[in-house]
């Protein structure tokens, strides 16, 4: 026990295991959504809304984590963190049978998986910066991957057990998913936390942070990175649907997991070899490659062009969020949680606005979803501007 509080790479391997956990918040309930739909008769609209919930209160969690994490502390709050997301699941497999009305059981259960997840988003990236590691930019890059493998995870993992036991007993796995913060939680008693800002120091406020220009300047290009993923990850499943000629159930599995294993092939590949490639030129190379996937998916007359396009999407957004969290965290030392959180703010605006942007853009011109697609490649392009203002700003 004492070999586990002074070993860093045990908070690191912690660390992967929360943003499973997050993935698992993320992208669970949508595998229920016709079963909860039939079985309590709840209208599809208002089990979609849950997802809308979900983020929303993820959002608010971002913002409001930046008042009260450095005073409790990172360790009680990973802890906070991994109790909601747990007693999130374990309400959602009986809240909505013992409820008068179903509904307000799961939504209730959705509510406390999100505190738990927005916490989470928050806290894991510094976490693991403030970690004594060799190279930082690896460690990060590594680290986000485990949202893609969490991701794929619970996909597979979850349309196996219902196939083998039958999605009646869904109850049962989101119970067997319960257990996974749990186990992390334990972890989390023990492992060694660095702090982020070295001791005598004092990170930035609030009000120092939205008066510095790189900090706006970093808040845009993270935003970007939110829209440049999601603006094509949300619409993956309709372009493999129509691509591959699959059924809807089909394309809903077989889209988001090809886009969510590509992107953490890129993660894994920077956590691999990132100390011999330059962050920001990766950072800059990965836009470019996202620009030209979104002209394959806009312009292509062959489907399976458009499908390849999601996929070298989901390669070329994998470094985005990590990486400019890593530059972020370099080019203003003094950040600290503020930092982090502001930052995670601005992703999760940007992956909701870029789906809302294609949407829109995409009803304009006749519901042509193609027509919006090749609208967003203003994401990457802004993208490519702003590495090279961060570049021209830094000394």
């Amino acid at each position: 026990m004492d070999r586990l509080r002074t070993n860093y790479d045990m908070t690191v391997k912690a660390c992967f295991l929360g943003y499973i956990v997050q993935a698992i918040v993320n992208n669970f309930l949508p595998l229920l959504f016709l079963t909860l739909q039939s079985t309590y008769d709840i209208p599809l609209a208002k089990v979609t809304l849950l997802i809308t919930v979900n983020f929303g209160l993820q959002l608010c969690v971002d913002l409001l984590s930046t008042f009260f994490v450095d005073r409790i502390g990172y360790r009680s709050s990973m802890i906070l963190a991994l109790a909601f997301s747990s007693a999130g699941f374990l309400f959602l497999s009986f809240l909505p049978d013992l409820m008068p009305s179903p509904y307000t059981g799961i939504l209730i259960a959705v509510l406390f998986y999100a505190i738990g997840g927005g916490l989470l988003e928050v806290l894991v990236s510094p976490i693991v910066e403030a970690c004594p590691t060799d190279n930082k930019e690896t460690a990060m890059s590594m680290l986000h991957s485990f949202y893609c493998w969490g991701h794929v995870g619970v996909v597979l993992i979850s349309t196996l057990f219902f196939y083998l036991a039958g999605i009646e007993n869904w109850r049962i796995m989101a119970r067997l998913w319960a257990i996974v913060p749990c186990l992390d939680l334990i972890l989390f008693l023990f492992v060694p936390i660095a702090s982020l800002i070295e001791e005598g120091e004092k990170g930035l406020t609030f009000t120092e942070l939205v008066k510095n220009k790189l900090f706006w300047l970093l808040f845009i290009l993270m935003l970007c990175a939110g829209a440049s993923e999601q603006a094509v990850s949300q619409w993956a499943s309709t372009f493999v649907e129509m691509g591959l000629n699959l059924g809807k159930t089909l394309g809903d599995l077989v889209g988001p997991t090809m886009f969510a294993f590509f992107m953490g092939l890129s993660r894994l590949f920077y956590g691999k070899y990132g100390e011999r490639i330059d962050l920001r030129k990766f950072i800059s190379g990965s836009a470019v490659l996202c620009l030209l996937s979104y002209l394959m998916i806009a312009f292509s007359p062959i489907a399976g062009i458009g499908v390849a396009g999601c996929a070298l999407c989901g390669f070329s957004v994998g470094i985005l969020w990590p990486g400019i969290f890593s530059t972020a965290s370099a080019s203003m030392r003094k950040g600290g949680t503020m930092l982090f959180a502001l930052l995670a703010l601005a992703g999760d605006l940007g992956c909701s606005g870029g789906p809302t942007y294609v949407g829109l853009i995409s009803s304009a011109f006749d519901n042509d979803l193609k027509i919006g697609i090749g609208c967003a490649v203003i994401f990457p392009i802004m993208i490519l501007i702003g590495m090279q203002l961060l570049k021209r700003s830094e000394p």
